[in-house]
């Protein structure tokens, strides 16, 4: 089996000496002593750990070079594990690294035995994550190369690894439940439970027991001692959907945990320390909620020390075909059918469909349309989706001109479906306010 990969970045010469004799028994050495070395390395190693002093030349009295080569490395391979060297006192330097997305820093002189816990740990989460990146595939809610979810994957290789609460927000259907599992999978704690618990469905009188557990005795019933979710979650990830349907009492016992990392069950007297991680998720304004009083501030501000938000599959551009396809793939094995694809009216309904219901719409509506389909190709008829009108009569005039009737038909449909509502109907198309605004100008459309 090879040896993992491991570059060192560093101008001065002894300093890689060093670190190449305390890591050489376990790691595959690379050695670089500025930025473009360490560049040609990462695209053709692929070493997947780097140490790197920031000071790099030209640039010695500052960091500039360091994070211009953090940042070509992680373009060159966004799950690169860079560990940093930086100066005490340097406290803006080392905020600026956190947010271009390194993976740990150590002040100089640097303890040794510190660093090489760091790098195993740093090793293996890279190893488990481009295991992860292989199976990605195959969990169709995670698919999709359009900006918004590169936004998100990113993130969530960020946030895997540390140990907060995440708070994932988003419309009903856009995947929640898939982020908390994918950050769950790609975290240290992997090997352990992942449970979820789903606040809105389950009365609050029986919600606080499933939670925290309870003593035998503590009611009517209770025969015999009983864990709570969380603590069978012990070590692992526990995921609260639908927290903005907690209740207030509920909120003061989750924050208690959250704070202090101890539960108490129903009827016990006694503090137990759990170790487990919480990921919620909602659909609701959450930060609407807290001001209001409706959710504890404080109780928020815990959940969401990351937040992550899902983007609606109509902000998703060509991944509602890719997920399509996916759907599509999955329900013809599993019914046996053999359909050859999409007509092109089905292509151009699957498009301009707003989806209210998200990934869990577009999975049932495909999952329909094989079960009912009796041609070669999906129809819109199949879909229950409207035969898109564009696809009726072909445009006359050039190419140019079908392209700029479709746009404005597209913006007039969102004007339509959004009331005229500027700010959401720019949303949903995936484009700025002040642009759309330059566009209903320019088509001369009225947005009511």
């Amino acid at each position: 089996m090879s040896k993992q990969g491991l570059l060192i970045v560093d101008d001065e010469a002894e300093a890689r000496n060093q670190l190449r004799w305390s890591f050489s028994e376990e790691y595959e050495i690379f050695e670089a002593a500025n930025r473009d070395e360490a560049l040609a390395l990462a695209h053709s190693a692929r070493p997947g750990v780097v140490i790197l002093d920031l000071r790099l030349p030209p640039s010695l009295d500052d960091a500039s070079e360091g994070f211009k080569t953090v940042q070509d490395i992680l373009q060159s391979d966004p799950l690169s594990k860079i560990l940093i060297s930086t100066g005490i006192h340097e406290k803006e330097t080392a905020l600026k690294a956190i947010d271009l997305g390194v993976f740990d820093l150590f002040t100089k002189p640097l303890d040794l035995d510190e660093l090489k816990i760091t790098v195993k740990r740093a090793s293996r989460l890279y190893s488990l994550q481009k295991e992860n990146n292989k199976k990605r595939e195959q969990d169709r809610g995670m698919l999709g190369s359009s900006e918004p979810m590169k936004e998100v994957l990113g993130l969530i290789q960020k946030v895997a690894p540390v140990n907060v609460p995440v708070l994932i927000l988003g419309e009903s259907g856009t995947g929640k439940e898939l982020a908390a599992k994918e950050i769950h999978s790609t975290s240290d704690r992997r090997d352990k439970p992942f449970i979820v618990i789903n606040c809105g469905a389950i009365p609050e009188n029986l919600l606080e027991t499933e939670l925290f557990g309870y003593e035998k005795g503590s009611f009517t019933g209770a025969e015999s001692q009983k864990k709570g979710k969380i603590e069978y979650a012990e070590g692992g990830t526990l995921f609260l959907d639908e927290i903005g349907e907690l209740s207030q009492t509920l909120q003061v016992k989750l924050l208690r945990f959250l704070q202090e990392q101890t539960i108490e069950r129903v009827g016990g007297r006694e503090p137990i320390i759990v170790d487990t991680r919480i990921i919620s998720a909602t659909n609701k304004d959450l930060e609407a909620m807290a001001r209001t009083g409706e959710f504890r501030e404080d109780l928020y501000f815990r959940l969401g020390v990351i937040v992550l938000k899902m983007p609606p599959l109509r902000e998703r551009g060509a991944d509602i075909f890719t997920l399509s396809l996916a759907f599509l793939n999955k329900f013809s094995k599993e019914y046996n059918r053999t359909i050859k694809g999409f007509s092109v009216n089905a292509v151009t309904a699957l498009k301009q469909y707003a989806w209210p219901g998200n990934i869990r719409e577009l999975e049932n509506k495909i999952k329909r349309a094989v079960a009912l389909c009796r041609m070669k190709e999906i129809s819109p008829e199949d879909l229950d989706l409207p035969s898109p009108e564009s696809t009726r009569a072909a445009p006359s005039g050039s190419m140019a001109e079908a392209k700029e009737e479709f746009r404005k038909k597209l913006i007039h449909e969102a004007l339509f479906r959004n009331k005229g509502v500027i700010s959401k109907s720019a949303k949903e198309l995936g484009i700025s306010r002040q642009y759309l605004s330059k566009l209903i100008s320019k088509y001369n459309l009225k947005p009511k």
